[in-house]
């Protein structure tokens, strides 16, 4: 080989990386300008998961029926639940709620 055809390998490469870069970067500008809509159902879905976690069978039906009857109370409860979840109060063990009393199980 060349130098002359080593030269036009060495810019045919470039301009393939460089439309590369270009299409990763179009691909992250989508991602950060996702609608306020995805961002939302995101937290949900984080939210459901970190309650799922956190919280038996049992106790996760509960929450669900006082959800349903008073939404604001029992989206108080989670909030709690969460905060408490991220401060570290459950060391790790789920949440099992009966009559009101929360106790702890690993």
């Amino acid at each position: 080989m060349t130098d002359s055809e080593l030269d036009a390998i060495r810019a045919k490469r470039l301009v393939e990386l460089q439309q590369q870069q270009q299409q990763q970067q179009a691909g992250s500008n989508k991602n950060i300008q996702s609608s306020p809509e995805e961002k939302q159902q995101q937290q949900e879905d984080m939210r459901n998961t970190m309650l799922s976690s956190l919280l038996t069978q049992e106790a996760r039906a509960r929450l669900n029926m006082i959800a349903l009857t008073k939404p604001e109370k029992g989206r108080m409860i989670e909030d709690i639940l969460i905060q408490n979840a991220r401060r570290g109060a459950f060391g790790g063990r789920k949440v099992k709620t009966i009559n009101g009393k929360t106790n702890m199980i690993d």
